[in-house]
């Protein structure tokens, strides 16, 4: 393969999901150039993106050790920090990267940080640096409206995705936050019909988005069991979108449905097992079903998988003493 074409073949096999077919271009041409920087830190990223965190974080330390300030290895190290939930130190990554090589992409991850750390007004800031001089930059004017939409700055928010439409008009995440905006003041059960009538229609029955916010509409409006269908129908469309599979799996949960709630979030948990809520759902999922054990038995399952998760075993320590404690044995 051409060596120059090489970052522009990784990046598209990264963007449409093909992980395997990267990491094997990437370990072939590192048995040629074993300390090519790019290829170490395109191989973390690959890593870190697949929840093995701590190979991704071995190769970092690599590339940092021979250039503590190499700006493409402090991005992904500032993305580890995000998946460990420290933010903080995620943000310094992302500024040392941008004091080093000032791309915009280093600014749309740190006004992502300053968004999960609450500092709206500091992310708008960190965007209007982009949108001043690229009034039409997609990335920033939706993650504009999404910091909006936390503010519940709900009118300019709409503003900044009708913008975003108009730019690019077949964006169906942002077709489907359009509409719900503008159906916010409305009653729900109108909204709901309305959505019906519109995931009925042939050239909209495959939209994922739609299916989305009908079962948000519908769980809104207390109509659980029928939200669950439209979520299960929004991830078939869209396999990899884990919020749809979560949001079902939730739904089951409310209905006592344990039994399909576990089916949902156990493979939600098994691929993001840093989330909290599900771990937490799961839980109380296998309890009610007098099956503890196999909530154990996921637990170290997953743990063998993502081994930097830590926090799983001080659950299954946890887990385990309590059981221990009630038992017959133990008094």
């Amino acid at each position: 393969m051409d060596r120059e074409k090489l970052p522009d073949r990784i990046r598209i096999l990264k963007e449409s999901g093909r992980y395997s077919e990267a990491e094997e271009e990437i370990r072939h041409e590192l048995q040629k150039t074993p300390e090519q920087s790019f290829l170490k830190t395109s191989l973390a990223d690959l890593s870190l993106r697949q929840g093995r965190l701590i190979e991704a974080r071995i190769l970092i330390d690599e590339v940092l050790a021979r250039d503590p300030q190499h700006p493409e290895a402090l991005s992904v190290l500032g993305d580890l920090f995000i998946k460990q939930r420290s933010p903080q130190r995620a943000l310094e990554c992302y500024r040392q990267a941008f004091a080093r090589d000032p791309k915009p992409y280093l600014i749309l991850k740190t006004a992502r940080t300053l968004k999960e750390m609450k500092r709206f007004d500091d992310a708008l800031q960190e965007l209007e640096k982009v949108l001043v001089v690229k009034p039409k930059s997609l990335p920033f004017l939706k993650e504009k409206a999404f910091i909006l939409n936390r503010m519940k700055r709900f009118d300019r928010a709409l503003e900044t995705l009708e913008r975003v439409k108009e730019i690019s008009p077949d964006d169906a995440f942002v077709q489907k936050e359009i509409l719900r905006l503008r159906s916010r003041r409305r009653p729900e059960t109108q909204v709901v019909k309305e959505l019906q009538a519109v995931v009925g229609m042939e050239s909209k029955k495959d939209d994922a988005q739609l299916h989305g916010l009908l079962a948000q509409t519908l769980k809104g409006a207390g109509m659980v069991k029928e939200a669950a269908v439209e979520y299960k129908r929004a991830s078939n469309l869209e396999p990899n979108n884990a919020y749809f599979l979560k949001q079902q799996g939730f739904c089951h949960y409310r209905q006592k449905e344990y039994g399909q709630a576990i089916h949902c979030l156990k493979e939600a948990f098994q691929k993001d097992p840093s989330d909290y809520v599900v771990r937490k759902t799961l839980e109380k999922s296998y309890e009610a079903q007098g099956d503890i054990g196999g909530f154990i038995t996921l637990l170290e399952e997953t743990l063998l998988q993502h081994p930097d998760q830590k926090s799983l075993l001080g659950t299954i320590r946890r887990i385990r003493t309590m059981l221990k404690a009630s038992s017959p044995c133990s008094s």
